[in-house]
């Protein structure tokens, strides 16, 4: 048994190495009885953890570290959720997408204030950004995320270099819950050294960073996760007599996993519950289940027993065949007025 215990402590202190050698993915193992994890790490950690080796092998993450979606296929491919003392990026493939980006963004801050109470979220922009995207609606923010107005705070910058330079002051800040900060493009003052930045100092306060990227193309950054997120069709609202048609249903994301920790690969769709503040996945049927009608429905009125009918074709007037002599146009009485003979005198 001695020996047992002696060897499998030497396989993992053999592999931490090798994982911090050649930076290798992270891998889950199990810590042998009494085997310290490094010799600067924390000895308060219990030997029956499940720990997670990061890159370059310094350290352990615990479940905690992570801040789960609520969906189970796509927490595990991000080995546990949203990692909370780093960057991650959010990405829009295009600027239409901004609404979708940003109410995602609302999600994680509604999930994130549920944990961190009475601190507020910082969301940093340029002046261009807002004026493409706007600001999001304040009753909104309750009604939709459970966001009280006074926990979202703005700071608009006149330029890039102000919004970088604040990003990195609040980043650092652990009386802020989180910080956002949206770009547009890919400007070549947020590289791979601002990113660093932005990153080593998440990680430094202990609080998640959200770089917002719209109509941006991915590229080398420090962030450990990225997500390319888009708009998704709603499907109906459930009702007890089964799906209404013609309605709208919950909001929902296309979730596409661009570079994570696992780099599994992986699209899901999910629905934003506002009652329960909690993501669901959509599977199977529902992603194809649709509107049959896209008319609106309204309510009909008291004279009438029949809906409208569905939108179409129509024509001012019916089309004439077989009449050479007038090249198909209408007959005179049904002609519009201006085609009439003109008042003389």
């Amino acid at each position: 048994m001695a020996m047992s215990a002696v060897a499998r402590e030497t396989v993992f202190a053999l592999r931490r190495q090798i994982a911090k050698i050649e930076e290798t993915l992270p891998e889950r193992l199990q810590a042998p009885a009494g085997a310290p994890l490094d010799a600067d790490a924390s000895a308060d950690v219990t030997s029956s953890a499940d720990l997670t080796i990061v890159r370059r092998g310094l350290a352990a993450a615990l479940p905690d570290a992570f801040l789960p979606t609520g969906v189970e296929r796509l927490d595990a491919a991000l080995s546990g959720g949203l990692p909370k003392a780093a960057l991650s990026e959010i990405h829009g493939g295009q600027t239409r997408d901004a609404g979708a980006v940003a109410g995602f963004a609302l999600s994680l801050t509604s999930l994130i204030l549920k944990q961190a109470h009475g601190l507020p979220v910082l969301w940093i922009g340029t002046s261009e950004i807002f004026g493409e995207a706007g600001f999001p609606y304040a009753r909104g923010l309750h009604a939709a995320f459970g966001i009280e107005p006074g926990q979202l705070l703005f700071s608009e910058a006149p330029r890039l270099v102000d919004a970088l330079w604040v990003a990195e002051e609040a980043a650092r800040m652990t009386a802020l819950a989180a910080v956002i900060l949206e770009i547009r493009g890919n400007p070549q003052r947020l590289d791979l050294t601002a990113t660093r930045r932005l990153h080593a100092r998440a990680a430094s306060a202990g609080r998640p960073v959200f770089l917002l990227r719209q109509a941006a193309e991915p590229e080398p950054t420090a962030a450990p996760v990225r997500l390319i997120v888009a708009s998704a069709p709603a499907v109906p609202r459930a009702t007890v007599a089964g799906p209404l048609a013609g309605s709208i249903g919950r909001p929902a994301f296309t979730i596409t996993i661009g570079k994570s920790r696992t780099a599994l690969p992986g699209q899901f769709t999910l629905e934003w519950n506002p009652d329960e503040r909690a993501f669901d996945e959509r599977r199977g049927e529902e992603k194809r289940e649709r509107a049959k009608d896209p008319v609106a429905v309204v309510s009909l009125l008291g004279s009438r027993k029949d809906p409208a009918a569905a939108s179409g074709a129509v024509l001012a007037f019916p089309a004439v065949v077989g009449s050479s002599a007038t090249g198909g146009q209408p007959p005179p009485g049904q002609r519009a007025t201006h085609f009439g003979p003109r008042r003389a005198g």
